[in-house]
């Protein structure tokens, strides 16, 4: 039972991190330790910047 818990929960961190889920969350990490004076933005402002970034750079992505 306890090696169907760690598949699964591998399972679903690949998922999520594939499909992006955990990156604001990573970013936030990311930010608090290495920049701890910097301003951390929302959410919100988060992915609207990130996804502003794709569009002007797509660089090999299928869509």
């Amino acid at each position: 039972m306890a090696g169907l818990r760690r598949g699964w929960a591998s399972v679903r961190w690949f998922v999520t991190s594939l499909m992006g889920d955990t990156a604001y969350v990573t970013y936030v990490e990311h930010q608090r330790r290495v920049h701890p004076d910097a301003a951390v933005p929302d959410e919100r402002t988060f992915w609207r910047e990130r996804f502003a970034e794709q569009d002007r750079t797509p660089g090999s992505r299928c869509c």
